[in-house]
């Protein structure tokens, strides 16, 4: 592939999961170019953990897998949307989206 993907002075490329059915965003981590060659072959959304420092297959401990369906990239090509079949909760909490709080105080238009 010939994409050239600008990764970040870290290595890393930021990532959005995306659920590929409803469209809710599910969490946000990071790929370094590894991670990213393990997901395009085996369809499964492979990750590089900041604080552990290593590659980690989603759901490899918890059995959540995210099966990728698609994978976006933005104009820039610094940032990746994986649309994804989730198995189970995205989010460690048990939540199915990392994104589950909502900012009560902001009163928007």
């Amino acid at each position: 592939m010939n994409l050239e993907l600008k990764f970040n002075s870290d290595g890393l490329l930021p990532v959005i999961a995306q659920d590929y059915k409803t469209k809710e965003v599910l969490m946000l981590a990071y790929m370094n170019q590894e991670a990213f060659d393990i997901t395009l072959k085996t369809a499964k959304a492979t990750y590089y953990s900041r604080s552990r420092k290593c590659i980690w297959v989603k759901g490899e401990t918890s059995g959540h897998y995210q099966h990728v369906k698609e994978i976006r990239y933005d104009c820039d090509k610094d940032t990746l949307l994986l649309l994804v079949k989730q198995d189970g909760a995205a989010c460690h909490t048990g939540n199915y989206s990392c994104f589950y709080r909502k900012l009560e105080e902001f009163k928007g238009e």
